[in-house]
């Protein structure tokens, strides 16, 4: 068994979209997988995916931005899997609208998923990977980052991530953890599929407008981001750390 298949990943937000995809990568690549997200149950399907190929997962149940149970579902992990060394921080929600419209619980909502949470989990995680002498994180931003009408709130969040990933990587490294995000463009997913019902347009036609502004003329699927989050976590990435990589089809202004 090779180091890689020794290894413990931690996915949030794994149930669907990006995050399952996710974990169901991470487990091709050996490592055995928690599929975390807030609905335990939900997790099933993403589970059963990956030990219907031969590899090993377990369901955790856990709000990312609640302290206590995130410092009990990492213990969990380390419990019945191993100690996680490599985490991905993708758990996201949206609570989109413009800015005066906004309420107080739909800002601090976005902020705490996605901030906190990754906070939370890399915080609790890391404890693992400094006695290991070897850690992966990756954050997911956004092409929202730059800014995005109507996402004054995941905007903030998802740039606040890059400055949070930035900083990880300046106090980890000398540790052997590396940290480094992904921002995705627009990926097919069931959070824009939402987008799509809150704009009044048919999925559909809401993905076919989007790939003509995307220079490879179609829109991403959450496989394409997983392909990226396995190089960042991978024995092979030990001397990236503190990057963005935008995966968006072509580049962005």
């Amino acid at each position: 068994m090779s180091t890689t298949e020794q290894r413990v990943a931690v996915v949030t937000g794994a149930a669907r979209g990006i995050g399952a995809a996710t974990a169901v990568r991470l487990a091709a690549e050996g490592h055995a997988v928690a599929v975390l997200d807030l609905d335990e149950a939900a997790c099933k399907d993403t589970v059963e995916k990956i030990t219907a190929a031969g590899g090993k997962a377990v369901a955790v149940g856990c709000d990312v931005s609640d302290e206590a149970q995130v410092e009990a579902a990492v213990a969990r992990i380390a419990e019945e899997l191993g100690a996680p060394t490599v985490l991905v921080n993708n758990a996201g929600v949206l609570r989109d609208n413009l800015l005066f419209k906004m309420s107080v619980s739909d800002w601090d909502t976005v902020m705490n998923v996605h901030l906190r949470g990754a906070f939370l989990m890399s915080k609790a995680c890391q404890k693992h990977m400094v006695d290991a002498g070897y850690g992966r994180i990756v954050n997911l931003s956004s092409s929202s980052a730059l800014g995005n009408r109507g996402q004054v709130n995941y905007s903030a969040a998802k740039a606040g991530l890059q400055g949070f990933t930035k900083t990880l990587a300046k106090e980890l490294g000398k540790f052997g953890i590396t940290a480094n995000a992904v921002a995705p463009g627009f990926i097919a997913t069931e959070m824009t599929k939402a987008t799509a019902e809150r704009v009044g347009m048919g999925f559909e036609d809401f993905k076919a407008a989007a790939a003509t502004q995307i220079p490879v003329a179609r829109v991403g699927e959450p496989e394409d981001i997983a392909n990226a989050i396995a190089f960042f976590t991978g024995e092979a990435a030990g001397f990236v750390s503190g990057q963005v990589l935008y995966v968006a089809g072509g580049p962005l202004d």
